[in-house]
């Protein structure tokens, strides 16, 4: 990975719930964040390691945010990366995987296998395979404090089943013959 530091990882994943052409929007109707859900195959172990690894350095780096009065940073602090078999997550898409959100103010840059723009909307979306830069920092908000995931750039490896739901105009309709136009029913 170009420009690596120690809290900054490429996660090679699969998007769902994708938010990173325009941001999500909050229960009260503001614009929120650019977010994505990253499932993470619990059998890329060398991803799991350089994320623990990332989260381990990111915590020594927020040491004074989450310290406690004591100057200790405790065990159990909350971090982004979770297992969905563990949660209980119901979806076939999350079964054998490990999933983070990552988020960001900054709308993501989206680039192909070249490194080129992707501008396509439908090109990048819930289902996809990609690699996603994520920065890991420690936060501190109240009595919560952790690591969280902030989402960097997105770069797509290639299609996958679409996660979001629904059909396709290709799966709903049939080719229609333009010599038949008069049987056309409406």
């Amino acid at each position: 990975m170009k420009n690596a530091k120690a809290t900054k990882v490429l996660i090679p994943c699969r998007l769902s719930y994708a938010h990173v052409w325009e941001p999500s929007t909050n229960p009260d109707g503001t614009p929120g964040k650019y977010n994505v859900c990253l499932l993470i195959s619990k059998k890329d172990v060398k991803t799991l390691a350089k994320i623990d690894k990332a989260i381990k350095a990111a915590i020594a780096e927020g040491k004074s945010k989450l310290a406690n009065s004591k100057g200790i940073v405790p065990k159990n602090i909350k971090t982004p990366l979770r297992d969905a078999d563990e949660e209980g997550i119901e979806d076939e898409a999350y079964e054998g995987m490990m999933f983070m959100n990552a988020t960001s103010n900054r709308k993501p840059d989206i680039v192909d296998r070249h490194v080129e723009k992707i501008i396509d909307r439908d090109e990048v979306y819930s289902g996809c395979y990609c690699n996603v830069s994520v920065n890991f920092y420690a936060f501190s908000v109240d009595v919560n404090k952790g690591i969280a995931a902030g989402l960097g750039n997105i770069q797509k490896v290639k299609d996958g089943e679409r996660l979001a739901g629904g059909s396709s105009a290709a799966d709903d309709f049939d080719v229609l013959d333009d010599t038949d136009e008069d049987e056309d029913i409406f």
